[in-house]
């Protein structure tokens, strides 16, 4: 008689988003190390598109893109860029309490892969201060004339999940019929 291995499926769904948040994680180191060899460091004299950086399209229904090489030392839109190590430190005890969320207390596996996003991506954004000094960005967006923050694709999952966890949360009342969640 052979005995079969079972996997337990929470090990399993770990590995996994372990696996996925480590694939984002290298997408977007080298999306950063490939800027920050080929791109020259932005001149904030370049007011006009492409704004230093190569130009991947303009007026695309008032649309403008280009990828450029900014360097960020504070947090979204270089907000509190003096409280650099003020800033590490809370965002180091951010991805902390989100993994220990995500591995031991999340019960929505829905939650999964918007709290993996959100975690990759600020675990690579601070991985670029102990490699860089500062966070490096390259996606320039000018939408319908309003400069958008340059960002990078940590930024993005970061955003995307956010986004997601959102949208999950507005949705999944209006599809839970069990009677019981709802107060009369």
């Amino acid at each position: 008689m052979q005995l079969k291995h079972q996997t337990n499926p929470t090990i399993k769904m770990s590995k996994y988003l372990l696996w996925t948040g480590f694939f984002l994680i290298i997408i977007d180191q080298i999306s950063k190390k490939l800027t920050s060899i080929y791109l020259p460091l932005i001149n904030s004299s370049n007011y006009l598109y492409p704004y230093g950086g190569i130009g991947i399209f303009r007026d695309f229904l008032g649309i403008e893109f280009s990828i450029n090489h900014i360097t960020n030392f504070g947090a979204a839109w270089g907000i509190f860029s003096n409280y650099q190590y003020e800033l590490m430190v809370l965002r180091i005890l951010l991805i902390i309490g989100l993994i220990i969320y995500l591995f031991k207390y999340n019960n929505e596996s829905s939650w999964n892969i918007p709290l993996i996003l959100i975690i990759s991506g600020a675990l690579s954004n601070v991985l670029d201060y102990f490699l860089y000094g500062h966070v490096i960005d390259m996606f320039h967006v000018v939408l319908w004339g309003y400069d958008f923050p340059v960002f990078n694709l940590a930024d993005a999952f970061i955003s995307t999940g956010i986004g997601l966890l959102f949208l999950i949360s507005l949705i999944k009342p209006l599809t839970n019929h069990d009677s019981s969640t709802y107060s009369h």
